[in-house]
């Protein structure tokens, strides 16, 4: 499964909330150690495909999950999309 996206989270409690709705949503997800490079205050992250995109973000305003940011990968480092 492709996962060319992170979202980071500041607690564990939202990284489950958003777990449990894009799962609900039946959108791909890899839940994931966050990357050390990402500083968030919490450990767990979830990858998702790119294609996605449109319907996580809707997903995670319409519900209010509070998130550190999204990020892609480039060039070997995680750089937040805008929002």
């Amino acid at each position: 499964m492709p996962s060319d996206l992170l979202i980071a989270f500041d607690s564990t409690q939202q990284a489950l909330r958003a777990e449990m709705l894009l799962e609900y949503a039946d959108i791909d997800i890899d839940i994931r150690p966050t990357p050390k490079e990402i500083t968030a205050g919490c450990a767990l992250s979830i990858g998702f495909g790119g294609n996605d995109l449109g319907n996580v973000k809707q997903i995670i305003e319409a519900e209010k999950v509070e998130i550190r940011g999204i990020y892609l990968k480039k060039d070997g480092r995680y750089v937040t999309i805008d929002e």
